[in-house]
């Protein structure tokens, strides 16, 4: 049996690490932070070097990096590629100015056929994030959204686990946590029901993986319908085993081993848990990260304030400009008070 990782302070870069939460692993894992041979730190730095070769200037941090290269074995080359696929998606649905402004007004009406969301943490501290797929019905969720405007809603929500959900979750833990805890209700999936939920999770499925690599610490599919563990016997075949030993596939009798991961006040009643938030568990979106003393603002909203304060300042800038000409003599010998009122106005605002 190999020797557990042993303890590393993650080598930091000052110009793309400003973390304000805990930067190590809470298991000791290879690979992971805090937990990292100096072979695999180099490969950090290496992947780097790489990416800024090409002009990538964003999502450089250590924490990010090393996420894409447990994703590709820590070959150096196959992560740097992932990325740069990644990137590439991300400019082609132009991403990052879509998080900041995104609304999905549409959202409560769909999550009567499909709810997904997240709400509260596991016992890890970790998010919990629910899909009930029992209710699909894409005719019906496609008169009210577009597919793309749903896989626009996952991939924002992506970003929203990342900034500010695990954070502040690792904040409340004090521990590094970079992973949810999924539960996937299958309750309803029945044999004409599954092309349309199958289609639809298999383009989920294909965002997640290729764009937001280790992000699942843990998945539970509930209420699995007959015959669905002689599916899972062969698709379990095609995982990396360590994705497999994250899996947990369980009947109608799941109640037991589901709340020996989540506490029943996390839970909601209708999973057999006890929460029963105002206005529905579904819609709250309740968890660390709306608790004053864990939550700060998502990097992509202060970075939305900075240039909204900047183009204000360059409208203001003209004006400002006019105020502070030179005045004539004829004007500075006789001021008056509604000639001072204009040059005033900025120095207030």
């Amino acid at each position: 049996m190999a020797a557990p990782p042993q303890p590393s302070p993650l080598e930091l870069d000052a110009k793309y690490d400003d973390y304000d939460f805990p930067t190590t692993a809470p298991v000791p894992q290879n690979g992971h932070a805090g937990f990292l041979t100096p072979q695999q730190q180099a490969q950090v730095h290496q992947l780097r070097l790489l990416l800024e070769s090409e002009g990538y200037t964003k999502r450089l941090d250590t924490l990010t990096l090393l996420r894409f290269l447990r994703a590709r074995k820590f070959d150096v080359n196959l992560s740097k590629q992932m990325f740069v696929d990644c990137e590439k998606w991300r400019k082609e649905t132009n991403l990052d100015d879509t998080v900041p402004t995104w609304e999905y007004p549409e959202k409560e009406e769909m999550f009567k056929y499909y709810p997904q969301y997240y709400h509260k943490t596991d016992k890890d501290g970790r998010p919990v994030y629910i899909e009930q797929l029992g209710g699909i019905d894409l005719t019906a969720m496609y008169k009210i959204t577009t597919a793309e405007r749903m896989l626009t809603n996952l991939a924002v929500e992506y970003e929203r686990l990342a900034d500010p959900r695990l954070p502040a979750c690792s904040r409340k833990a004090n521990k590094l946590l970079e992973t949810c805890c999924t539960i996937m209700d299958l309750k309803g999936v029945g044999l004409t029901k599954a092309p349309q939920v199958y289609s639809y999770i298999k383009q989920a499925s294909g965002l997640s993986q290729n764009y937001y690599p280790e992000r699942l610490g843990k998945l539970y599919l509930i209420n699995a319908p007959w015959g669905f563990s002689t599916v899972w016997s062969v698709v379990k075949g095609w995982l990396d085993p360590v994705t497999v030993q994250k899996i947990g596939v369980l009947g109608s009798g799941y109640q037991k081993e589901l709340l020996a991961q989540v506490p029943a006040d996390n839970l909601p009643k209708e999973f057999g848990g006890s929460c029963e938030c105002a206005g529905g568990c579904q819609l709250s979106d309740m968890g660390p990260w709306r608790e004053p003393q864990w939550a700060r603002p998502p990097q992509w909203q202060v970075e939305k304030e900075k240039a909204e304060a900047a183009a204000a300042a360059g409208a203001a800038a003209p004006a400002a400009t006019e105020a502070t000409e030179p005045v004539t003599l004829e004007a500075a010998e006789t001021p008056s008070a509604d000639a001072a009122a204009p040059a005033a106005a900025p120095a207030a605002a």
